[in-house]
């Protein structure tokens, strides 16, 4: 096994300086998911910052932003009231994730950034073009059951893993950074990238970047949110599929909506398809029937995976009904 460095810092900017000088170096926060991809032999950094202790922790709304520090503990914003009130889909996200164990260790930006669970990237002794760029993607013709019907290329079907950033998806959050050349600001829907010819590249963060915070703005749509997990059991599992939903209606007609999907996709998935055959229309049976066809248009699913077509569809339906009432 490689041996590695540990270094723990107290400034952020040390941190990113470290990390920035080691071109294998890597930040570990709650160490949830880092020291398990070493332990597999997956990853093999030969530096690890400790970011844990960096003063990053905060969760509140200023500006009309609300604002959840990347250290922050996952058990902790799920249950901040600021949040359960006022941004109930990303609170249902997490408590939706893990175990609890698990949300009261993993921090916000540890959660961002974890790889996906495909079984062909965490077996070392599989081909994986997201863990050996160019060794192939035997998920395509593979047991590929969880894998993604939206988002997936030649090169690589995994599925994102993370339920929070399907909720902030659907909020439009942004990404706050630090890096070795300065601040930065990332919209969700530009900080995950598509595999296409280069699934190892995941984020569009820089070596040695730090996710220092999430803004969320404050809106209606985000009073009016919900998220849906099915998975194949009730506690510590993956989604199969989920659906992020935020909405706002006045007079029985959507005003605003944003729809997110998790479970079916190479990144967080938004659907703007889906989110136009809703807006400025009442949420009735046709309308949400038009939405998942919406949705669904365009997928490519596999030998194993073709009833998520279906699935999603019906997972839509449920969230949407919850928040508008059958009409």
């Amino acid at each position: 096994m490689k041996l590695f460095d540990y270094a723990r810092t107290s400034r952020v900017s040390d941190a990113v300086g470290l990390v920035a000088g080691h071109p294998d170096g890597a930040f570990i926060g709650g160490g949830t998911e880092l020291t398990n991809l070493m332990k597999d032999g997956v990853l093999a950094p030969d530096l690890v910052v400790d970011v844990g202790a960096l003063a990053l922790a905060d969760i509140g709304v200023r500006k009309g932003q609300l604002l959840i520090g990347a250290t922050a503990r996952m058990g902790d914003v799920a249950e901040h009231p600021v949040v359960r009130e006022r941004f109930p889909v990303i609170s249902e996200a997490l408590l939706a994730s893990a175990s609890p164990q698990v949300r009261n260790r993993a921090t916000i930006g540890g959660n961002l950034m974890q790889r996906t669970r495909c079984w062909y990237y965490r077996d070392v002794g599989s081909a994986c073009n997201k863990r050996e760029p160019g060794s192939g993607c035997p998920a395509i013709g593979g047991q590929n059951r969880w894998h993604a019907i939206h988002g997936g290329s030649d090169h690589c079907i995994a599925v994102h893993p993370s339920d929070l950033a399907v909720s902030l998806t659907a909020l439009d959050a942004t990404v706050l950074t630090l890096g070795p050349d300065g601040r930065r600001s990332i919209p969700i829907g530009d900080f995950y990238r598509l595999p296409g010819s280069t699934p190892d590249q995941e984020t569009a963060l820089r070596h040695g970047e730090l996710i220092t915070a999430v803004e969320i703005p404050e809106s209606g749509p985000a009073a009016g949110s919900r998220y849906l997990k099915l998975r194949d059991r009730a506690t510590f599992e993956f989604a199969v599929v989920s659906v992020a939903a935020a909405l706002t209606q006045a007079g029985g007609v959507v005003t605003d909506v944003r729809l997110a999907f998790g479970g079916i996709a190479t990144r967080p998935w938004r659907s703007a398809g889906a989110e136009e055959a809703l807006l400025g229309h009442p949420l009735t049976q046709a309308t949400i029937a038009a939405a998942g066809r919406a949705l669904v248009d365009g997928a490519q699913p596999r030998e194993h995976n073709a009833f998520k077509v279906e699935l999603v569809q019906r997972a839509l339906a449920d969230i949407l009904e919850d928040l508008g009432g059958r009409k």
